[in-house]
């Protein structure tokens, strides 16, 4: 692309292919130049299961987002996710050289490096390596230890890895496209960048992006991420329960789901329902809420318990964010609020301009967020041939080089 301050982010979802162009002007803003989106097809999960089909939406949702905004893309930052997908947190300590004493550039590399030396399964490769916090000679949550000078640095990491060949055969896809793709980013990190603030993170927030076929989630206590993860339960799976229950078809049960349907089984009126398209067939509001309700719950409960293990949830002052397309279920929020115990709010990522009204809607979270991650990367990396920086680190991550 021309310009070195306009950005793409793709996400390949279970409901849709999204392709963001984004410019970031000198103060720092964000523009939101085109958008392309097309239906998914061969995507399960939030995982490509068919890759010629999901080309064909790439390629649709390509030319409408090149088409609108006037931009000949050609590299993307692409968003990943999956239940394959794991974090956990550890610490890297080292020992500063006695005739240095001076932190440097290369023990910031080096206490990174020993944080990452952890024992994950021999198919996955990192994806993240997320920096807590700094303690240097016991002085804790320092920011920036560069040029301090100490003879103790440890550093604590919130590590995320995922299966190699998984993420692979998305990047494989993507650049079949032709398109290359810029760096990939964990789908929840990206989505956070615009629907968490500072103060929302220093605070402590719990961002859950609720989305076709899978939850992706994320943690912030003191400003650091301390948990990530996907969960493989999405808007989907409530839309196949109601089908299945009612015996219906899936684009009746979605409508149902949609129109007249909540996951809450407070304040609602109870009635008939009339199923449109199956004549003289209707369902009772709350039997259609109780089926709604029952994977609500499981969704939102199996995010919730690994947290409330770790002692998280009271940690959490600004509460719970959800975002994600089927964030909008009605009655969500109160699932999550009785679930999680502290305030919930639904958020999008509205801090953007350009089509506002359009990116207001969380559904579009992720790909705006992949275009503000791309910003705050650019700004802290040393301006370099991106693209070769991306072989290389590809090489490293997934094992494709020496």
């Amino acid at each position: 692309m021309a310009s070195s301050n306009i950005y793409v982010g793709l996400e390949i979802g279970t409901s849709k292919v999204c392709i963001v162009v984004g410019e970031v002007r000198n103060d720092g803003a964000i523009k939101i130049l085109g958008v392309g989106q097309h239906p998914s097809a061969g995507v399960r999960k939030g995982e490509i299961v068919d890759s010629d089909t999901v080309q064909t939406c790439l390629h649709d949702a390509l030319s409408r987002a090149e088409e609108r905004s006037s931009v000949e893309v050609n590299t993307v930052f692409l968003a990943v996710t999956g239940s394959h997908v794991k974090s956990l947190n550890n610490r890297g300590t080292i020992r500063v050289a006695d005739e240095q004493m001076e932190i440097t550039t290369e023990d910031l590399e080096e206490v990174k490096k020993i944080a990452r030396d952890v024992p994950i399964p021999k198919e996955n490769g990192y994806i993240h390596s997320i920096i807590q916090h700094y303690f240097v000679d016991g002085q804790d949550k320092v920011l920036n230890p560069l040029g301090m000078l100490g003879q103790k640095l440890e550093a604590d990491y919130h590590i995320i890895h995922g299966v190699k060949t998984r993420i692979q055969n998305t990047i494989r896809c993507v650049r079949d496209v032709p398109l290359e793709v810029e760096d990939i980013v964990f789908s929840p990190v990206a989505a956070a960048q615009v629907v968490l603030n500072r103060e929302a993170k220093n605070e402590g927030a719990l961002l859950i992006d609720v989305g076709g076929g899978t939850t992706d989630y994320i943690c912030f206590v003191d400003g650091a991420v301390v948990a990530s993860g996907c969960v493989a339960i999405g808007g989907d799976h409530i839309t196949n329960d109601i089908a299945l229950v009612l015996k219906i078809p899936l684009a009746r049960a979605e409508k149902l789901k949609v129109t007249h349907g909540s996951a809450s089984l407070k304040n609602f009126e109870p009635g008939e329902i009339a199923i449109e398209g199956e004549s003289g067939k209707t369902v009772e509001q709350e039997l259609l809420n109780q089926i709604m309700n029952a994977r609500a719950t499981e969704l939102l409960s199996v995010v919730a318990e690994p947290l409330e293990k770790d002692g998280l949830l009271p940690r959490l002052g600004k509460g719970v964010f959800l975002t994600g397309g089927s964030s909008l279920m009605k009655g969500l929020d109160e699932v999550a609020s009785e679930i999680f115990g502290i305030p919930v709010q639904q958020s999008g990522s509205a801090s953007m301009s350009g089509p506002s009204a359009l990116f207001e809607n969380p559904q579009y979270a992720t790909p705006v967020g992949l275009i503000r991650y791309a910003q705050l990367l650019d700004e802290q990396r040393p301006k370099r041939g991106a693209l070769s920086k991306l072989g290389q680190r590809f090489e490293k991550i997934f094992g494709g080089g020496k």
